[in-house]
């Protein structure tokens, strides 16, 4: 490929639709790369970039880069979040994209870019790595993002589905109707209010941080509109127990936000509610329905996410491992002192944004 004719093309809010078009019907498209997504994450103090990747007239790809300034210094992290969206498997390409990104960033005061695509294959990781990027090892979900997810596969019939359940979650399911839970599919932004109650609840009893009202909000209010977003509330007897944040694009939908009760689990709400998702991600039209983060499968006994596991391998999704974070190093000075520094830096930055795995 002629490398004249490969192009980096900064984007205005003229080619907001174009730009998420191309995002939704990429094969590994996700809601993290969409033009909503920097609106976003821009109201918690990033700066999103959006460009198109050119060659002649046409797209071959795109990228939503998310700045944060750090702290006192004309210096900032840039972050790909599960992108860019491109073939990686054309080494070439990855190989000049990356250093026009590497040039756009040194020009705007960048010090690293940090990619992490939803890409499986070695060639991926090859191509990154001849590009010029940094395998970064991570312990925990394995990433910025989730390097291991589970998804199911919608293309069978409810029927199907469901016989390929483990037995003991179908008979949960059953129980869970018979004994009269109820799962809202379609609850609207009022009632956001009671799924961040059952959020708060479940991140005191697991241990997480967890995010701002306000911060769920503005996520709705700008997914909603284009149909990117679905919140699911249960209850029981009345009582609000679990629900869920789910976001939508094109033939994929991901389950990303869980939240329940320490009351009334002997009903087994959360697994009708896993069930009345599938059923709406299948309606809807998806091929994939993505539970998201799991730990790696490392064979070496139990860990603090086996439960998380057996929950979600339990529906018979597909176990993907993804090939995780990558960093592009723009100022060698600055990466190295990052890197020793980052522990004490992150902490000022969770205090101010309250980062977590979607960044």
């Amino acid at each position: 490929m002629d490398e004249r004719s490969v192009r980096l093309v900064r984007l205005t809010d003229a080619d907001r639709d174009r730009f998420d078009r191309f995002v939704t019907d990429w094969p590994t498209g996700d809601v993290l790369q969409t033009w909503a997504w920097g609106d976003l994450k821009a109201k918690s103090g990033w700066r999103p970039y959006r460009f198109a990747i050119t060659h002649g007239d046409g797209w071959i790809g795109t990228v939503l880069i998310l700045g944060r300034k750090l702290p006192k210094l004309p210096l900032q992290l840039l972050y790909a979040p599960r992108g860019p969206v491109m073939d990686f498997s054309d080494r070439d390409l990855v190989r000049q994209v990356t250093q026009l990104l590497k040039e756009w960033g040194k020009k705007n005061g960048g010090f690293m870019l940090k990619v992490d695509p939803p890409e499986e294959s070695t060639v991926a990781h090859d191509s990154l790595l001849g590009a010029g990027f940094l395998k970064v090892q991570s312990v925990g979900f394995g990433g910025t993002q989730p390097k291991c997810v589970m998804q199911l596969d919608l293309g069978p019939t409810e029927d199907e589905l469901m016989a390929k359940f483990h037995q003991k979650w179908r008979y949960n399911i059953r129980l869970a109707e018979k004994k009269g839970v109820t799962v809202d599919i379609d609850a609207g932004r009022e009632e956001l209010k009671t799924f961040y109650e059952l959020l708060m609840e479940t991140c005191k009893r697991d241990g997480f941080l967890v995010r701002s009202q306000a911060y769920f909000e503005d996520m709705w209010d700008l997914l909603a509109p284009r149909g990117e977003i679905k919140l699911a509330i249960t209850r029981y007897e009345g009582e609000p127990v679990s629900g869920a944040l789910c976001y939508l694009l094109g033939d994929r939908a991901w389950y990303t936000y869980g939240s329940s009760s320490n009351r009334h689990r002997n009903v087994m709400p959360n697994h009708l509610m896993q069930w009345r998702l599938i059923q709406w991600a299948k309606g809807a039209g998806c091929r994939w329905y993505d539970f998201r983060g799991v730990s790696p499968k490392t064979g070496e006994g139990d860990t603090h996410l086996d439960g998380l596991n057996r929950f979600k391998e339990g529906f018979s999704p597909r176990f993907v491992e993804y090939i995780g974070d990558y960093d592009l190093v723009i100022n060698p000075t600055v990466y190295w002192l990052w890197e020793k520094a980052r522990p004490k830096i992150q902490q000022m930055i969770k205090r101010r944004s309250r980062i977590t795995p979607e960044a």
